[in-house]
């Protein structure tokens, strides 16, 4: 195994707190392109190496909106006083236009009851749209929340981690280690273990990114982004790992780690994104449950 370093700058309750808020939020007691593009070797074939980690790292989001279309599959996990949640998503996402359609499905509930319905997630430039979101909430309408808005910026609080944000996160890495090559559902991917800084992220990523993630920045208690990314020998990253970690608040308060897994396959993929007319939004209250 090749390993390489480059640096850049510088109890149970506590879990049952992954719970439905957008679809989730952390809080106790409850469970519930823009950018550049990548360079090139001269051979047609970008080059993805040790050499030059942060270089690499930096134009994934790039190349990602250069592919266009993918297929994706996400997983949100977090763990606390032997408890362990998962939420699991599925679907496609265009890069160029930062626009994605994605099926969520939650967790059983505290009682081992699963009568939690797909939500439906329409993911765009600084909004998130949700159908199923649950109570109160009538069957033909969807849900809008301005990711800007959110202390998180939308990292967590869907269930899943915008596709072109994890990426964009990657231009805020330091630290990096190249760990060497491995294969990934039968493809050869270079591995990067690293640190991403929210606001170093913030300030270099897309117009379209940046108010979501300057959010987060401010939000997050913790700038500091563990990541593991896996690019292909097209520069095009195939997965991605990102530890989130903050605090919750109450007379329980904890310190939670989030892991989000964004796993990409079928570049080139169609992507249709309608978004939802305003007469077909919920603006009434929406119930916790």
């Amino acid at each position: 195994m090749v390993v390489q370093q480059y640096r850049d700058g510088g109890g149970a309750r506590a879990v049952r707190a992954l719970a439905v808020a957008g679809v989730i939020a952390v809080t106790a007691g409850c469970v519930g392109g823009g950018g550049e593009s990548g360079g090139s070797d001269g051979s047609g074939q970008r080059a993805v190496a040790a050499e030059r980690p942060l270089d690499v790292l930096g134009q994934a989001a790039g190349v990602l909106a250069e592919a266009g279309g993918a297929e994706a599959r996400t997983s949100m996990e977090t763990a606390a006083g032997g408890t362990r949640v998962t939420i699991r998503g599925e679907g496609t996402y265009d890069f160029r236009r930062q626009m994605g359609r994605l099926k969520v499905v939650l967790p059983t509930d505290a009682a081992g009851a699963d009568d939690h319905r797909p939500i439906t997630e329409l993911l765009a430039p600084g909004a998130l749209y949700m159908k199923n979101r649950g109570a109160g909430v009538p069957d033909d309408k969807w849900v809008r929340i301005d990711t800007t808005a959110l202390k998180d910026g939308n990292l967590v609080t869907g269930g899943v981690t915008d596709p072109m944000a994890a990426a964009e996160l990657l231009r805020g890495a330091g630290d990096v280690t190249y760990v060497g090559k491995s294969e990934l559902a039968g493809v050869t991917v270079h591995h990067y273990r690293g640190v991403a800084d929210l606001n170093r992220a913030a300030r270099a990523a897309s117009p379209q990114s940046r108010g979501a993630l300057s959010a987060a920045a401010k939000g997050f208690g913790k700038d500091a982004v563990p990541f593991d990314a896996y690019l292909d020998e097209e520069g095009r990253l195939r997965k991605v790992r990102h530890r989130f970690t903050f605090a919750t608040e109450g007379q329980e308060a904890a310190e939670i780690t989030v892991v989000s897994t964004l796993l990409l396959y079928g570049f080139g993929a169609p992507v249709t994104v309608t978004l939802p007319d305003e007469d077909d939004i919920y603006t009434g209250e929406i119930r916790q449950g």
